[in-house]
């Protein structure tokens, strides 16, 4: 296996293609390890010898029309005691986490899940990266390719950081909203100012667990950045899902990097938890299946002058014809199990739509 990426900006109609021809991705300990290099980094959830942060070097880049792809994949119905498997390690999960929240040892936890599903045939990932791409106009779509890390295909709606060494960009996204019925011509067609009116009633769990993300975020760009601007949070699409969002745009303060930066916010309470750093060490040690890239990052890193560094959420990794998808969502001491499976269930239909129609 070659190392490769594919990336298309939100609402982009052209592609980029990014190829290492020769020898490994670069393993990096952090971002700012990058020292000034550019290429496509993808970065896991937490780092570490078997699972690192990699730099593609981008030895070919070229732009690509958006096109239709040529082979649409089917999925294989999953065996019931898969199903019933993966639901009763999810409700384990959510347990244990959900006794953390109450005893008040945790603000939030995001609890994570992967789940396995096979198409009919084997289709080539880049086919599936266009499909992915008609589908998800409003998303960052990205596929990589490393012997390292293996094949990743990522919609995601999240930004980490983005910039291009004047101002800087990042977000704030959590809440989650299915649409249905009349609720599906939301932001249709799709528009990058989004809708001029935000009609979307929230509950107060999510709007709480928006304020969480947007708080913290604020907190860490304080010693990094300079003339902040923060906006009010909105509702904005990514599939069937809504979430709340909020903008930060800001420069950076003198003697600041945007590796730097960048390693401050991840995780990020949209992925991880609050307190952060004991959080993150609880869902590696509570979470029934491992995140490996899940939750962690990728994108173009200082490619022509600009970064866009993506959370990678609504994500898959293909192996032949087995997909492994993952999803996950925030929990708060009020939070329903039930509820919060059916949020991990439309996040996962995300990728379900890529590798086929549902069943």
């Amino acid at each position: 296996m070659t190392a490769r990426a594919f990336f298309r900006l939100p609402y982009a109609d052209s592609y980029c293609a990014v190829e290492q021809l020769s020898g490994s991705p670069a393993r990096l300990a952090s971002v700012a390890g990058a020292g000034g290099r550019s290429g496509f980094i993808i970065a896991p959830f937490d780092a570490t010898e078997a699972e690192p942060v990699l730099l593609l070097r981008p030895d070919r880049v070229e732009w690509r029309p958006v096109e239709a792809e040529t082979a649409v994949a089917s999925r294989l119905p999953r065996p019931e005691a898969d199903a019933a498997a993966e639901r009763k390690a999810y409700a384990a999960d959510f347990a244990r986490c959900h006794r953390q929240l109450v005893a008040g040892r945790f603000l939030k936890l995001v609890l994570a899940r992967r789940s396995v599903e096979r198409m009919a045939r084997r289709v080539a990932p880049e086919q599936l990266f266009l499909r992915a791409c008609r589908l998800y106009p409003r998303m960052f779509v990205a596929l990589v390719e490393a012997p390292q890390c293996g094949t990743w295909l990522a919609a995601t709606p999240e930004l980490l950081l983005g910039g291009d060494g004047g101002r800087w960009h990042t977000v704030a996204l959590a809440g989650t909203m299915r649409l249905e019925g009349g609720a599906l011509g939301f932001d249709c067609p799709p528009s990058p100012a989004g809708p001029a009116s935000d009609a979307m009633s929230w509950s107060a769990k999510n709007r709480l667990e928006q304020r969480l993300v947007a708080d913290y975020i604020g907190s860490v760009l304080r010693p990094f950045a300079a003339d902040v601007s923060r906006k009010a949070a909105r509702t904005v699409r990514a599939g069937d899902i809504v979430h709340l969002r909020s903008d930060f745009d800001f420069a950076l303060a003198p003697g600041k990097s945007g590796g730097e930066l960048a390693d401050a916010l991840h995780p990020t309470p949209a992925v991880c938890g609050l307190p952060k750093d004991a959080a993150r060490s609880f869902i590696l040690a509570a979470e029934h299946s491992p995140r490996s890239y899940y939750s962690g990052f990728m994108g173009p890193l200082g490619l022509g002058g600009a970064t866009n560094l993506f959370v990678t959420l609504r994500c898959m990794r293909i192996e032949g014809r087995e997909c492994g998808l993952y999803a996950g969502g925030g929990l708060l001491p009020d939070s329903v199990e039930e509820q919060e499976w059916r949020e991990t269930e439309a996040k996962m239909d995300t990728m379900r739509r890529v590798i086929g129609d549902a069943i």
